[in-house]
């Protein structure tokens, strides 16, 4: 406060105490005390704090300026000796731990403690440094005990603990702010120039036992991807035998379950308890883990399709060819398809040696599910060995389209029979023959719908598109093939003409003429039914043993008697992969006829009568016991036309 400000003060209080007299000199003296005592006192902040009645404020007609300060860093305390001391220390302390920190990087020895202080060693916790506490600078006298170093480290305040323990964990150096303030000369260690030595288990590892039962070991063969969901089953049962059997036993019985599901084998493990419960030869209602449900037809036919080869030939009554490799195994398929259906007409009388033909042509991977025979008329069916658990029972029907139903030489065999959840129909025909019959065929046909009494046992996929009255609309897949003798309504000389070209174009030229292929586009016989586009030359009439049509007296015009049609529930079920004939074979005046299917499969319930793997074991051993003959024929003969014979004279 000013002196005038004071002196006002002053005087007024003189006037109102009733004093007339001042005294200047005391005032003087107790003002020069007053401005001593501020003098000695010590500064404690650099601006000068007032109360608002020394600024004046409410104190009219005073205004006394305000200039502020900037702030001023306080002096830090001077260092005693002792002080001065341990911060030399600490520094030395600080550069042997960087030494020691470069020797064990190169050296890189193992060390097996993980504490704080493992990280000093002996030296830093035997060192006299010691914590200074608060602000006076005055540090303890009791040096710290070497037992205690972890926590020594905790409670000190220094940048070297506080940088090392961060460069350990590889993170960031936090410091305290008032330590850096009070220590500014200790010196931390950089995490870049620190190597941090190998990690060590404290104590050995334990031996590995190797164990050839262990689910990580049988990784490398390529376990299932149902191998999971088996383990739940397997340790059931393993939980079940565990208070029966011993540990050798157990692990016995584990393994045999692990190898169970095995991605070398297409088999899935089936379980005791549906052995005992299923008979299998009339299956289960329920649809998950039937035998012909959906899990089934996913494993053996991942997109659902199976592949059938169908082929028709009019033996003519002939012997038969020395080989049937061009008849089933065409050079236009690379692979064997899955179904094999053959049918015949006019055939050989010994239906035995046919069928063993077949069977040694077809090889071990097939085997005769069933044959029909009605009259000449045959029909096969092949299957792959593997899938015959998956078939119902096979089903035969026969119908004779003569007057006489004695002479069984013309009408029609059927088999059928259900491949998971989609049953099949097979019809092989001789419908009858000549010139301009047209009407009489289409006699033969609806005769044929009408008379096929099929399915008898297995019951049908689905009734509500059944028609009592026609055969072919009970099943699923439906093929008919066989010799319709349906011609080409003209004259010789026009075909002979046509013929000569022998393209495509010809080809449509001369179908414009086939009875067949105009009854078809009418929908008067075989309805529902359709024909891969035909790409071979006709098939009739031939002279045995040449590729010359009819050269006797009648001079027949050549025509395409033989035929395979297909007809399905869904449409786009069955797709057309090969429609063709084999010219190689000549040992009839008709040449056969072939095609590859490629049908749609559903899966199906085991409500049905299967068929318990039953085949034709008699054909199947006489015709791989003759294609063992065969092949040992052959290798002989090789063996002696390539001998050398030296004869010396």
């Amino acid at each position: 406060m000013s002196d005038q400000t004071r002196l006002a003060a002053h005087s007024a209080w003189n006037v109102s105490s009733g004093t007339g007299t001042g005294q200047p000199q005391s005032l003087e003296t107790e003002r020069c005390q007053r401005r001593d005592q501020e003098e000695s006192r010590p500064f404690l902040s650099d601006t000068w704090k007032c109360s608002p009645e020394e600024l004046g404020h409410g104190v009219q007609g005073l205004k006394t300026p305000l200039v502020p300060r900037p702030p001023v860093r306080p002096k830090p305390c001077q260092q005693n000796k002792l002080q001065h001391l341990h911060s030399a220390e600490r520094r030395a302390a600080a550069r042997r731990l960087r030494s020691r920190s470069s020797e064990e990087s190169s050296s890189e020895p193992v060390d097996t403690d993980s504490s704080c202080g493992s990280l000093y060693g002996a030296d830093l916790s035997a060192s006299p440094m010691q914590c200074f506490q608060g602000r006076s600078g005055v540090a303890p006298q009791t040096p710290l005990p070497s037992s205690s170093s972890s926590s020594s480290l905790q409670e000190c305040d220094t940048s070297e603990s506080a940088g090392s323990t961060a460069e350990y964990h590889n993170g960031p150096v936090h410091t305290e702010p008032q330590a850096r303030s009070d220590h500014p000369d200790i010196e931390t260690v950089s995490s870049a120039n620190r190597k941090l030595p190998p990690v060590a288990p404290t104590k050995p590892l334990p031996p590995m036992v190797i164990n050839l039962d262990s689910p990580v070991l049988r990784t490398s063969n390529r376990i299932d991807q149902d191998y999971m969901d088996y383990m739940r089953v397997t340790q059931t049962v393993s939980s079940q035998h565990s208070n029966l059997l011993s540990l050798s036993q157990g692990a016995e019985d584990n393994r045999s379950s692990i190898s169970m599901s095995s991605s070398s084998s297409i088999l899935f493990p089936v379980r005791s308890e549906d052995l005992r419960k299923r008979s299998y030869l009339e299956g289960s209602l329920l649809a998950s883990g039937a035998l012909l449900g959906a899990s089934e037809l996913d494993r053996y036919f991942p997109d659902r399709k199976v592949r059938v080869f169908i082929t028709t030939w009019n033996m003519q009554g002939q012997q038969l060819p020395d080989k049937l490799d061009d008849f089933l195994l065409p050079c236009d398929s690379q692979y064997i398809q899955d179904l094999y259906i053959i049918g015949t007409q006019e055939g050989i009388p010994d239906r035995r040696e046919w069928e063993i033909r077949l069977q040694e042509t077809l090889g071990p991977h097939f085997v005769l599910l069933y044959s029909a025979v009605h009259g000449v008329l045959h029909l096969s069916l092949f299957i792959r060995r593997d899938l015959i658990w998956f078939c119902s029972e096979v089903e035969q029907a026969t119908v004779t389209t003569r007057i006489v139903s004695q002479i069984k030489t013309k009408g029609a065999v059927a088999i059928s029979f259900t491949f998971f959840g989609t049953s099949f129909l097979f019809i092989t025909s001789h419908f009858t023959s000549g010139q301009g019959k047209v009407y009489e065929r289409m006699l033969d046909y609806n005769k044929t719908i009408e008379a096929l009494a099929l399915p008898r046992v297995v019951p049908d996929t689905n009734i509500y598109k059944s028609d009592p009255y026609d055969v072919t609309t009970r099943f699923d897949q439906v093929f008919w093939f066989g010799d319709f003798n349906f011609r080409l309504d003209v004259k010789r000389a026009v075909i002979d003409e046509l013929l000569q070209n022998r393209n495509m174009d010809s080809l449509r030229s001369i179908l414009h003429y086939d009875e067949l292929t105009k009854k078809l586009q009418e929908g008067s016989i075989f309805k529902g039914f359709k024909e891969a586009e035909i790409s071979f030359l006709p098939t009739y009439k031939f002279d045995i043993g040449c590729d010359v049509y009819d050269s006797s007296a009648k001079q027949r015009t050549p025509s395409y008697t033989d035929r395979i049609i297909y007809k399905s529930r869904q449409k786009g079920d069955i797709f057309v992969l090969k429609y063709g004939s084999c010219t190689s074979i000549k040992t009839s005046d008709h040449r056969p006829v072939y095609g590859y299917f490629q049908v749609r499969l559903r899966p199906g319930r085991d409500n049905i009568p299967l068929c318990a793997g039953q085949f034709y074991r008699d054909i199947y051993k006489e015709g791989i016991k003759r294609r063992f003959v065969r092949e040992q024929k052959r290798r002989a003969f090789w063996n002696q036309k390539n001998s050398v014979t030296c004869s010396v004279s």
